[in-house]
C-alpha cells in the first residue's frame, strides 16, 4: 500500500505561486492577490480602536477642523509602511533584528525596552476595544468581555502558527468588516461633504488641547508595531533570489501598500466625519465610546449604532492579534530571546484588566495609550530612515532623494508634534496655538 504524501499546507501552495510569478509563468490575474497580505495585516494598525478613541473626540469637539490631520498621518503612515516592507525585501531581514546588530548594545537595549513599553500600550487599547464592542453588543461586563476576547485573539494566533497566509485571511476579513461598517455608517450619518472636503486640505489647529488630540490621532495612525511587523511580514514569504525578484517583490509590495493603507485612511476620515455629522452640533461633549454608542442611537438609530459597535469589535479582536505577533517579533529581534505566544498574550493583557481593576475611564485610557506611542514612534522612524538610505546595506534600492527628503520631513513632523506636546504639557506658552 502506498503512503499517501501530505498535501502542502496554503502558505506553502502560495509560495510556490509566488515562485511561478517570480519566474514569469504565473497566472496574471491571480498575481496581486498572491502578492497581498503583509500590507493588510499592518493596516489593521491603523484602524484599531486607538483610531476609534481619538477620532471621535476630535470629530465630537471640533467638527469636520482636524480632518487635515488624519489625511497627513496616514500620507506619512503609507511611505514608512512602504519603507519597512522594502527593508524586509531587499535585505531578507526585519527592522529589529538589524538594529540589533548596527547599533551598540546599550542603544539596542534602549530601543527594545521603548518598543516593548509601546507594544503593552497598543495593546492595552486594542485589547480594549475589542472588550468594549463586545459588552456593549451583547450586553456583558466590561470584564467578561476582555475574556472572550483574549479567547478569541488567542485563537487568532493559533492560526498564524500554521503559516502566513491562514492569518492574512482572517485579518483581511476582518479588515473588509470594518470597511464595510463604515462604508454604512457614511450612508446613514448626515455628513456635510463640503467642510469635510475642506478640512482635508485646510491646516487648522483650534486650540491647545486640539494639539493633544492631533498627537493622539497621529500616534494611533503611524504605529511603531507596525513598522517593525512589516518588515519581519515580507520575511515569511517567498524570498527574492536575485535583483529582478527584488524589483517584481517591491513593485507588489507598493501596490497593496497604497491599496490597504488608502482604505484604512478612509476608515478613520469616515470615523471622524460620521463622529462630526452625529455629535458635534449638539452633543460636542461625547468624549468616550460608550457615550458615544448610547448617543448614536437615539440620533441615527439602532442600526447605526450596532455597526459601530461591530467594527469596534472586528478592530479590537484583530488589531490584538496582530499587536501580539508584532510583539513577539520585536523581542526576539532585539534580544533574541522567543516566548510562547500564550505567555506573551497573557503578560500584555496584564495593563488591560489593570486599567479596568483601577476603575479607571476605558476611552481615556485608549488616548493616553496613544500619545504614549506618538512618543515611542520616532526611534523606528529614525532607524527606518537610516537604514533604507544606507546604500552599503540597500545597494541600488537605497532611498532616492525624493523618498529621503518625504522620510526625513516626516520624521522631522513626528518628533516637533511631541515637543510642542512636551512644552503643553510643562505649561510653557505656545502662541502659535492662538
Amino acid at each position: 500500500m502506498e503512503m499517501q504524501l501530505a498535501r502542502p499546507s496554503l502558505s506553502d501552495r502560495t509560495t510556490e505561486e509566488i515562485r511561478l510569478v517570480l519566474d514569469g509563468r504565473g497566472s496574471r490575474w491571480r498575481s496581486p492577490l498572491l502578492f497581498a497580505g503583509p500590507a493588510v495585516i499592518a493596516s489593521i494598525a491603523y484602524i484599531d480602536p486607538g483610531n476609534f478613541a481619538t477620532n471621535i473626540q476630535a470629530g465630537a469637539r471640533y467638527g469636520y477642523a482636524l480632518l487635515w490631520v488624519v489625511l497627513m498621518a496616514n500620507l506619512i503612515a503609507m511611505l514608512f509602511q512602504a519603507l519597512s516592507a522594502k527593508l524586509g525585501i531587499v535585505t531578507g531581514r526585519n527592522l529589529a533584528e538589524l538594529c540589533r546588530d548596527s547599533f551598540p548594545k546599550p542603544v539596542v537595549i534602549g530601543m527594545w525596552i521603548v518598543s516593548e513599553i509601546a507594544a503593552m500600550a497598543t495593546d492595552l487599547a486594542e485589547f480594549l476595544g475589542g472588550a468594549i464592542g463586545l459588552a456593549l453588543l451583547f450586553h456583558m461586563p466590561l470584564m467578561a468581555g476582555m475574556v472572550v476576547t483574549a479567547i478569541i485573539t488567542y485563537a487568532i494566533l493559533v492560526a498564524a502558527g500554521r503559516g502566513f497566509r491562514p492569518i492574512e485571511i482572517v485579518i483581511g476579513t476582518l479588515t473588509a468588516v470594518i470597511a464595510l461598517c463604515y462604508l454604512l455608517e457614511m450612508f446613514i450619518a448626515p455628513v456635510n461633504w463640503g467642510q469635510a472636503a475642506l478640512h482635508t486640505v485646510l491646516p487648522a489647529m483650534p486650540d491647545a488641547a486640539a494639539l493633544t488630540i492631533s498627537v493622539g490621532i497621529i500616534g494611533a495612525t503611524v504605529m511603531p508595531h507596525a513598522l517593525y511587523l512589516h518588515s519581519g511580514l515580507t520575511q515569511n514569504r517567498a524570498g527574492a533570489r536575485n535583483a529582478a525578484d527584488r524589483q517584481m517583490l517591491l513593485r507588489f509590495s507598493n501596490r497593496e501598500v497604497i491599496i490597504a493603507l488608502a482604505i484604512a485612511g478612509a476608515v478613520n476620515m469616515a470615523m471622524v466625519m460620521m463622529a462630526s455629522a452625529a455629535f458635534h452640533a449638539g452633543h460636542s461633549e461625547v468624549a468616550d465610546i460608550e457615550t458615544a454608542y448610547h448617543t448614536l442611537t437615539p440620533l441615527l438609530g439602532g442600526a447605526a449604532a450596532a455597526i459601530f459597535l461591530i467594527s469596534l469589535m472586528a478592530s479590537g479582536i484583530s488589531s490584538s492579534a496582530v499587536g501580539t505577533m508584532a510583539g513577539q517579533m520585536i523581542m526576539q529581534g532585539f534580544v533574541g530571546f522567543r516566548i510562547p505566544i500564550w505567555l506573551r498574550r497573557l503578560l500584555t493583557m496584564v495593563p488591560a484588566f489593570i486599567v479596568i481593576g483601577l476603575g479607571a475611564d476605558p476611552t481615556h485610557a485608549l488616548v493616553l495609550s496613544q500619545v504614549v506611542l506618538s512618543f515611542a514612534l520616532p526611534i523606528p522612524m529614525i532607524a527606518l530612515v537610516l537604514f533604507t538610505r544606507n546604500r552599503q546595506l540597500m545597494g541600488s534600492f537605497a532611498n532616492g532623494r525624493m523618498m529621503d527628503i518625504g522620510a526625513i520631513l516626516g520624521a522631522v513632523i513626528i518628533l516637533f508634534l511631541n515637543v510642542v506636546l512636551l512644552a503643553q504639557i510643562f505649561g510653557l506658552p505656545l502662541p502659535f496655538l492662538g
